[in-house]
């Protein structure tokens, strides 16, 4: 499967359901264009998988909601759940590793842990551990 383009619009729709991964760019950042073809050979290779492009210059007001001030970040959702987001620009080896990673998650577990999180966060709180 091929990337696509991610919007504001088009946000949550796009993460809601299996694996995405959103890389967030910008056409003058060097790193960016370092891991692109990384991303996109990776999307080739794991049809199964949303691979959606954020360009932070186009759609700033969704680059700004993420809170990214580093590019390229790559941010990872599964089952609309938010799992990492890190920034720079990942090696293959290490974007596939991370793939399986997130499909071996147990997601009945993630997402008791992600509930409570909120909860907590909701009431103010602190996290149980």
């Amino acid at each position: 499967m091929a990337t696509t383009a991610m919007t504001l619009d088009s946000h949550d729709q796009t993460i809601a359901d299996g694996i995405v991964l959103i890389d967030f760019w910008a056409d003058w950042c060097g790193p960016c264009k370092q891991f692109a073809p990384v991303f996109e050979a990776t999307s080739e290779k794991n049809a199964d998988i949303t691979f959606a492009k954020v360009d932070t210059e186009d759609q700033q007001q969704l680059a700004a909601s993420y809170g990214i001030s580093s590019i390229p970040t790559l941010v990872v959702y599964r089952d609309g759940i938010p799992l990492m987001a890190q920034p720079g620009a990942l090696p293959a080896p290490a974007l596939d590793n991370l793939i399986e990673q997130v499909r071996g998650l147990d997601m009945v577990e993630v997402r008791r842990q992600y509930e409570e999180a909120k909860a907590a966060q909701e009431a103010g709180a602190a996290p149980q551990a």
